[in-house]
Parts: structure tokens; sequence; C-alpha cells
């Protein structure tokens, strides 16, 4: 069974956080991957309707972009003597399978954390192992203060958002670091405010009212908090509002960890190796009256905004 692919147990145990499910996981097309990202939205002319006459109008233009596939591997081994003492205790079937589970589940937590915080500057041009981060892809920004109220200041963006008369833009939904999650209840507690409810990655989360309707604000403990770096002594908490049908992960093979026995090495250890290759893409980056000659660094993201809360 040297390098050949066995079942994961139990796949089911395998929950990744809550973007990874979301997001959309497309097949890749090679290294680098790429796909096709619409840059202007075509419009019309009035015209007299008695004098119909054929006349260039600004086309729907389309960029081609790349994305390098990235690959996260851990590993696990069974020293002999552990092996044989569990199996004739009638366990080591058991042990394979939670440490193998431990395992894949490690995988997925790195993958959730660096689907935001990695470290990589660029999809098309890596410079680092790890992916390009959704923190560094979204270059849509903007600051809640200190003084200011989270709910009205998280509205009012996603409201920024849809007054874009040159693209449809409509969030799905607001991912937030669990403290100023917290923070955002009791803000709601406060004001006597009483949001909806809605089920989100099988969990039932609070739903705040908007202009793109009632948008659930999920928890992800991979979006950071750091010291603030305009007011002192107080903490920035990062939130996100993206539009989840244009966050994508290309992926080789399988959106899932796969796990390779590797056979004994010298010592007798049993070996196993557990895999992944995807990266992840927020697309939703584009200038509404640019020309296929339009270099990265001036694309805007208009469906995806980086909110940072200070408090």
């Amino acid at each position: 069974n040297r390098g050949h692919q066995i079942p994961l147990p139990r796949q089911d145990d395998h929950v990744r956080g809550a973007l990874g499910q979301r997001a959309r996981h497309v097949p890749g097309t090679g290294q680098p991957s790429r796909y096709i990202e619409q840059t202007r939205i075509a419009t019309g002319t009035f015209r007299d309707p008695r004098s119909l006459q054929f006349g260039a109008s600004n086309d729907p233009t389309r960029r081609e972009r790349a994305i390098f596939i990235k690959a996260i591997q851990a590993g696990l081994n069974f020293g002999l003597f552990d092996v044989e003492v569990t199996r004739q205790q009638g366990q080591f079937t058991q042990l394979v399978a939670k440490d193998v589970i431990d395992t894949v589940d490690g995988v997925l937590r790195t993958s959730d954390a660096a689907l935001w915080n990695g470290s990589d500057s660029d999809v098309g041009n890596p410079t680092t192992l790890e992916y390009c981060g959704l923190l560094t892809q979204i270059n849509r920004t903007a600051t809640i203060a200190s003084t200011a109220n989270i709910i009205d200041g998280l509205t009012s963006e996603v409201a920024s958002m849809m007054a874009n008369t040159a693209f449809r833009v409509r969030p799905t939904a607001i991912y937030v670091n669990p403290i100023l999650g917290n923070l955002i209840a009791q803000e709601e507690r406060l004001n006597h405010r009483q949001m909806e409810t809605v089920v989100v990655a099988g969990l039932r989360v609070r739903a705040l009212a908007t202009e793109a309707g009632d948008v659930p604000l999920i928890s992800d403990w991979a979006l950071p908090s750091t010291a603030s770096a305009t007011e002192s002594g107080k903490t920035d908490y990062k939130a996100a509002i993206v539009t989840e049908e244009l966050i994508e992960l290309h992926y080789i093979t399988t959106p899932n960890p796969r796990v390779f026995p590797l056979g004994l090495e010298g010592n007798l250890a049993t070996r196993y190796s557990v895999v992944l290759f995807d990266a992840p893409v927020a697309k939703g980056k584009a200038n509404a009256t640019q020309d296929q000659a339009t270099t990265e660094s001036s694309l805007v993201t208009y469906a995806h905004s980086i909110v940072t809360v200070v408090r």
C-alpha cells in the first residue's frame, strides 16, 4: 500500500471553518490555476425608437488571471512497540483513527487561519509558501472609531458597497472576530435592538438588517485582533463584509485533505502523511472604466470590504 491513498475514517468528523465551508470549491486548471473575472459590465444607450442605429458601446470586458496552488502537509508516526502494545490491547484501530482525524483537523485548521492571514502578497506572483490571505487580497477598507456605533458602521459600509453603479453588489455575510461578535451582542442589548437569527454552516447566528437584507454575522476565530494602529491603548478588531459566491478555493484532485501511508522507516515506525492542495482567491476586483491593459495594483475590490473596529 506504499504511496496509495487510503480512505479517511469518519469523514463527517472533519469540519472546517465557516468560510472554508461556504466558499466555492473549484477544481484547479493547473499550476497556476486560471480563472476569468469580469472587469466591466456592458451598458446601453437610449436611441430614437424609429431610428435605431448600431453604435459602439462599453462592451463587457474580462480578464484571465492566475492563482498558484499551495500545499499543506502534516505527518504522524506510530512506533513499532506502541503499535504492537495497542494492537494486543485491542485498541490499535481506534487510536490510529483518532490520531489520523486529529491530524486532518490540524491541516484544516492551518488552512482556515491562512485563508485570512496567509503571508503571501500576490496570488499570481508568490513570494512565500503560504496562501495570499483575504486580508491582503481585499483592498477596500473602512474603519469604525472607538466612539462610533459598531452596528451602524457595518450597515453603512454595506450600503456604501451597494451604492456602486457599475456593478451589482450584494454582500452575503459579515465575518467577525469572536470578541467583536460579543461586542456587537452587547451593543445590541444596550440599544434594545433585536436581531433576526439564521442558520449558517449548521449553526444559528444573528443576522444584521442591512440594505442587502438580513446578512449573517459569522464568528471566525482566525480574524485577528491587534493593538490599535490609530488609537493608543485600544484594540483593532477585524470584520470582513464579503460576497461569498465570489470567493473561490481552487483545489487539486479533491477539496479535502488526503491521507497516505508511507510504509516502515528504518526504526520500524509506521508513517502517514496528510496533504491538501488548494488556494483561495477573492474575485470582484475591477474598475468600471478600465481597459484590458490596466495594472493589477490599480484594481479596486468592489464585492468585499475589510472593516477595522477600534475598541
